[in-house]
């Protein structure tokens, strides 16, 4: 059951080309966006998209497959977990970020 917990999988479309950094240790991490987008009918039987946006992070290897293979528009499979940490910036205020920790990386269409 615990390979059950913190576990997120969603199937969307890139809104950028992934971010690539290489750390001193040479270590890559890539930092991209995806949207899903769920369609219903509003109670005035109008169809209606709504859409999420969904930050992502990729280490090492699937960094380096991000880096190569993934551009804005394709459609993927993200695995991973939810994470949230924080920062401060420049002028010392603290923000909140979640990102999903990608584990698998799976690429559809073309």
């Amino acid at each position: 059951m615990n390979s059950l917990r913190n576990k997120v999988q969603l199937i969307g479309n890139l809104g950028n080309d992934p971010e690539i950094i290489v750390l001193e240790n040479e270590t890559k991490l890539a930092k991209f966006s995806i949207a899903t987008n769920e369609t219903y009918k509003n109670n005035k039987g109008e169809k209606v998209t709504d859409t999420q946006w969904h930050n992502i992070v990729a280490w090492g290897k699937l960094a380096e497959i991000s880096e190569d293979f993934l551009s804005k528009g394709k459609e993927v499979i993200i695995e991973g977990k939810l994470v949230n940490r924080s920062y401060e910036t420049n002028e010392g205020e603290k923000r909140y970020i979640t990102e999903i920790k990608c584990n698998e990386l799976l690429m559809l269409g073309k």
